[in-house]
C-alpha cells in the first residue's frame, strides 16, 4: 500500500471567509472615522451658532451689539474690565477701542456665555475663537473667526455650509485662493 501525502493548508473557502471578515472590519473602522469627523465639523458649526445666538440675545436685551455697546458699563453692572464701545455697529479694534475683546467680556458679564477674560474659548477643533469686522477683502460685516482649522476640515465646512470658495460667501478663509489646500491651516470667518 502506498501512503498518500496529505498536505495541510487553507481551502479557498476559508481564505474567502477571512478576507470577508477583514473587509467588514476595515469598512467599520473607516465608517467610524467618517462619523467622528462629521461630529467634529457639526460641533464647530454649533460653536458658531451658539456665539451668534448669544450675540443676538445681547442685542435684544440691550439694543446694542456686545463689544460695540456704548452703555456696556451700565448694562453689565459692575463687571470687571468692561469698557464701552462706540456704537457704530462694527465690532473691531479702532481708535484705542478693543471691541473684539469686549465682545466676549460683555457677553460673559450678561451671563450669555461661560468662561472668563477677554478672549473667546477654543472651538471644537482646538483653535482660537475671535470676532472681527471685515477680515477679508470680500467680507461684508461682523464675523466670528475660528483659527487653526486644517484645510481638509475647511473643505468640509465650506461644502456643508457655504459655496465652497475660500474667497466668497458667508464663510471665508482667504482673499485670493479659489480652493483650500488640504495640508494648510486656515482662519475661517463666519458672517454674523
Amino acid at each position: 500500500m502506498q501512503k498518500l501525502n496529505k498536505q495541510n493548508g487553507f481551502t479557498l473557502v476559508e481564505i474567502a471567509i477571512v478576507l470577508v471578515i477583514i473587509g467588514l472590519l476595515l469598512g467599520g473602522v473607516l465608517k467610524g472615522q467618517e462619523m467622528i469627523k462629521n461630529a467634529e465639523i457639526r460641533s464647530v458649526i454649533t460653536d458658531v451658532q451658539g456665539l451668534t445666538t448669544a450675540m443676538y440675545a445681547y442685542r435684544d436685551r440691550y439694543n446694542a451689539l456686545p463689544g460695540d455697546d456704548k452703555n456696556a458699563i451700565v448694562n453689565s453692572s459692575s463687571a470687571t474690565g468692561v469698557a464701552i464701545g462706540n456704537g457704530d455697529g462694527q465690532i473691531k479694534v479702532a481708535g484705542g477701542l478693543k471691541e473684539d475683546e469686549q465682545f466676549f467680556l460683555q457677553l460673559r458679564a450678561a451671563k450669555l456665555i461661560t468662561g472668563s477674560g477677554v478672549t473667546g474659548d477654543l472651538h471644537s477643533l482646538g483653535g482660537a475663537t475671535t470676532v472681527a469686522y471685515q477680515t477679508y477683502t470680500n467680507s461684508r460685516g461682523n464675523e466670528i473667526c475660528l483659527g487653526g482649522i486644517g484645510g481638509a476640515d475647511a473643505i468640509i465646512l465650506e461644502a456643508k455650509e457655504d459655496d465652497g470658495s475660500p474667497s466668497s460667501g458667508s464663510i471665508q478663509g482667504h482673499n485670493d485662493d479659489t480652493t483650500y489646500t488640504a495640508t494648510d491651516d486656515y482662519t475661517l470667518c463666519f458672517e454674523i
